[in-house]
């Protein structure tokens, strides 16, 4: 999936000033929550291993330039029902949880590909990427070196279907 999406990005004509992301740091967020304490893992911990839905497939299928972040995206033009589902029960766990969540922008599923663009490049068609989510990760950031890193804290799996109740 990283492999495609760098191929993606790859294809586009950005200025020399850009940074592409890298391949291992090419992700799709579901929630930010800023800077938590290490004390305070456990408590996302328990908000993700509490969610129960079914994976799904993310079609991203559109290149935009979003100008007020300067970057550029792979967007998905449809939001999977499932997706909007965890994304709406993870948002509802962190608004009334002990960690403190900024509310949320609606969910508009995408991936950056590169970052500090200052001029949107010439459009084009991307071929369509099919993400098929079948996991979600807890993910901390460290962005103090020359690039972010991202490390996996925990990673929950989605279900084939859901369950009986």
């Amino acid at each position: 999936m990283r492999a495609q999406l760098a191929d993606a990005a790859a294809v586009l004509r950005i200025d020399g000033a850009a940074r592409p992301v890298p391949p291992e740091n090419l992700h799709l967020t579901l929630a930010f929550v800023g800077e938590v304490a290490i004390s305070e893992l456990a408590v996302l911990q328990q908000i993700g291993s509490a969610e129960q839905t079914t994976g799904c497939t993310i079609k991203l299928d559109a290149y935009e330039y979003w100008p007020e972040p300067q970057v550029v995206v792979a967007a998905a033009r449809e939001t999977p029902a499932a997706l909007l589902e965890l994304w709406t029960r993870l948002h509802r766990a962190l608004t009334h949880g002990p960690v403190p969540s900024r509310p949320p922008a609606p969910l508009r599923p995408h991936v950056t590909l590169a970052r500090k663009v200052a001029q949107a490049p010439v459009r084009q068609a991307m071929s369509p990427i099919d993400w098929k989510a079948r996991s979600f990760s807890l993910v901390r950031s460290d962005t103090s070196g020359v690039r972010s890193v991202y490390t996996v804290v925990d990673t929950w799996s989605l279900l084939d279907e859901l369950p009986i109740q």
